[in-house]
């Protein structure tokens, strides 16, 4: 049970590991959706992927139905493996597998709970991250976990550059979950309630850049919203996307309002809260991710302009 590309990565490796300890049987999946200009409805990624192996597969639009229930249960399961598929499982479909309901998550849990832990673990400046096998509770990631495995977290990693990681990581670790569920030597930790954090879903809105913010926090926004949404603000009223971003000073004085490009050359620098940030890529509006520099270049803007107004 899956959507999103991460789930689709885990789905390839299952079946290519298929026919030893285990075989799949069904696929659940989201419905299919309208995309492109001509709106046209295209398969998730999981749904695509299950349809070139030609897995049977189900896309309830509502899965609180007895219908989808008489349906999923026909596949007689085992085991159910949930991997993102974007919605809270209601008890009568966990009890449909045999075994367990396991979920692939991507945080070391209680750490980062809900529906956005690898933007949380960046925008929390964690050093690592990972990946959780866990049984799935009708309370949001708060089952016994099975297995966990952890990654460093680099400097320059991205929401998308994490996301890859933890896809190749979450198949290792399911597939070796599985082959304990195999041999009946599965083992249940319970989670530490006491240490446990949340993340939402992101919104649009949350990529917007306060600039009173640290210097830090923003550089960390630059990659957690990496692809989407893209950490953005304004320059004299238009858009502006930033892409990438370093530290230049962590802590300095504050002389300037913050969103002040208080330099230009050889990047520009802004004034944030605390600390100044050097902006390396943006991009405006319709065009091409391009350099800082060469941006405000083409604008012909100054040292002493302000961004966010």
């Amino acid at each position: 049970m899956g959507t999103p590309a991460l789930a689709a990565h885990i789905l390839e490796r299952l079946v290519a590991a298929s026919g030893a300890n285990f075989r799949m049987v069904g696929v659940v999946t989201r419905p299919d959706q309208p995309r492109g200009r001509g709106l046209g409805t295209e398969p998730s990624a999981v749904g695509a992927l299950a349809a070139k192996y030609q897995i049977p597969t189900l896309k309830p639009v509502r899965i609180r139905t007895p219908e989808f229930l008489s349906e999923l249960k026909a596949f007689a399961p085992d085991l159910l493996v949930v991997a993102a598929y974007g919605r809270i499982l209601p008890a009568s479909i966990l009890d449909a597998a045999r075994i367990a309901p396991m979920n692939v998550h991507a945080s070391l849990l209680p750490r980062h709970r809900g529906a956005a832990p690898i933007e949380g673990a960046i925008l929390a400046g964690d050093a690592e991250t990972g990946i959780t096998i866990m049984r799935i509770v009708e309370r949001m990631d708060a089952g016994p976990m099975y297995l966990q495995r952890s990654i460093s977290i680099e400097s320059s990693d991205t929401q998308g550059t994490l996301k890859e990681k933890l896809a190749a990581l979450g198949a290792d670790a399911m597939l070796e979950a599985i082959d304990l569920a195999a041999r009946g030597a599965l083992v249940e930790t319970t989670q530490d309630e006491t240490i446990a954090t949340y993340t939402a879903p992101v919104e649009k809105k949350d990529a917007v850049i306060d600039w009173t913010a640290s210097a830090v926090q923003i550089e960390r926004m630059s990659r957690a919203y990496d692809p989407w949404p893209v950490a953005r603000t304004r320059l004299g009223g238009d858009e502006v996307l930033i892409w990438r971003a370093a530290v230049a000073v962590e802590d300095a004085f504050i002389n300037e309002p913050p969103g002040t490009i208080v330099s230009v050359k050889p990047s520009p620098v802004v004034q944030c809260g605390t600390g100044r940030l050097t902006l390396l890529e943006v991009q405006a509006a319709g065009r091409k991710r391009i350099s800082a520099a060469d941006f405000l270049r083409g604008k012909r803007v100054e040292a002493g302009a302000r961004f966010g107004t």
